[in-house]
């Protein structure tokens, strides 16, 4: 391992000390900024009947090409155009019934100044995020977000940096308060993110249960010994008890309920599965998501839980295991 000098490193982290100083306080400098026209940008957002565009030069396309990620993963349809792209066909992009979002620090990127006339042609409305509040762009806007900041994180003051986090910063407020007014749920969010850990977290119950023939399940007058053998073969530890003639739950057996009821004596074989179960099982809906049923679990401290159809009365659609939530890696 190589030495540190600590001169150097004391130097080094005074220096990211305030980068990180510089930057926050941008961020925090746009609280107070927040006023009708941050409304009035939320507004032509959630009204937009087409989609959001957003467009920006070198680091702020960066920035942009992030924030119409954001928006899509939480159910505002965005796009990324890249301004100079736009000069050589991509202008077909823009239609009368989109919402453009330009972001340009000075508000004099040159690529991005000559999108305006297409814009205003269209019909398309702008919002602008700059620093340049009297900037051709900012004239030329239907809403201006501010994003100026005192000075940059660079010890040289050019590189963007504390300009470029404040305009994310900025979008990811839009973003999140689209997502509020527009009622956007967990649910959505698991629909639109199916894959990697954040999916298997968002996951319905309908894409892990137990279900056809391999859910466990008996009749009332199954005989134990029939009904031990299901839940032996299901592997499930435990099966769920309906209906002879309309499949309505009834209840549940457990091990644990087979358990209880051999401490009581008897011969548990001459019983029948209505003789045994637990009647008023604890039940969640296919639709649910397994975070949430993995709570009750927990709560319940149970290992399964009965999913049934919607309506009533409740009839039997799988089975969920607390395994199968864990061999998941989810949490």
């Amino acid at each position: 391992m190589a030495e540190v000098d600590s001169a150097a490193a004391s130097q080094a982290r005074t220096l990211a000390r305030k980068v990180l100083q510089t930057e926050a306080a941008a961020i925090l400098a746009l609280v107070d900024r927040l006023d009708d026209r941050f409304d009035m940008a939320v507004a032509l957002l959630r009204n937009c009947r087409g989609r959001v565009i957003l467009t920006g030069m070198g680091k702020s396309g960066i920035i942009c090409r992030k924030i119409a990620a954001t928006l899509t993963s939480t159910g505002t349809a965005a796009v990324f155009l890249h301004p100079a792209e736009a000069r050589h066909g991509d202008l077909g992009m823009i239609q009368n019934d989109d919402v453009v979002v330009a972001l340009s620090y000075s508000g004099e990127t040159d690529e991005v100044l000559l999108l305006l006339e297409t814009i205003r042609r269209l019909g398309a409305r702008l919002i602008a995020i700059t620093g340049g509040a009297r900037s051709t762009l900012a004239q030329a806007a239907d809403v201006v977000l501010d994003c100026s900041v005192v000075e940059e994180a660079c010890p040289m003051n050019l590189v963007p940096t504390a300009s470029t986090t404040a305009a994310l910063a900025i979008g990811d407020a839009l973003a999140m308060t689209l997502l509020v007014e527009k009622g956007f749920r967990e649910e959505d969010f698991a629909n639109l993110h199916p894959g990697g850990k954040l999916g298997k977290r968002l996951m319905r119950v309908e894409n892990l249960m137990h279900a056809g023939k391999q859910c466990p399940v008996v009749n009332a007058g199954t005989r134990m010994r029939d009904v031990i053998y299901e839940m032996s073969s299901k592997g499930l530890g435990m099966t769920c008890v309906v209906d002879g003639e309309d499949d309505v739950l009834l209840g549940i057996i457990t091990d644990g309920d087979l358990r209880r009821r051999m401490e009581r004596g008897g011969e548990i074989l001459d019983l029948r599965a209505a003789d045994v179960m637990t009647r008023n099982p604890v039940t969640i809906s296919r639709s649910m998501l397994a975070a949430a049923a993995l709570n009750i679990m927990e709560q319940r401290k149970i290992t399964s839980l009965v999913v049934v159809e919607p309506g009533e009365p409740p009839r039997v659609a799988g089975v969920l295991q607390i395994h199968d939530l864990w061999r998941m890696e989810m949490f």
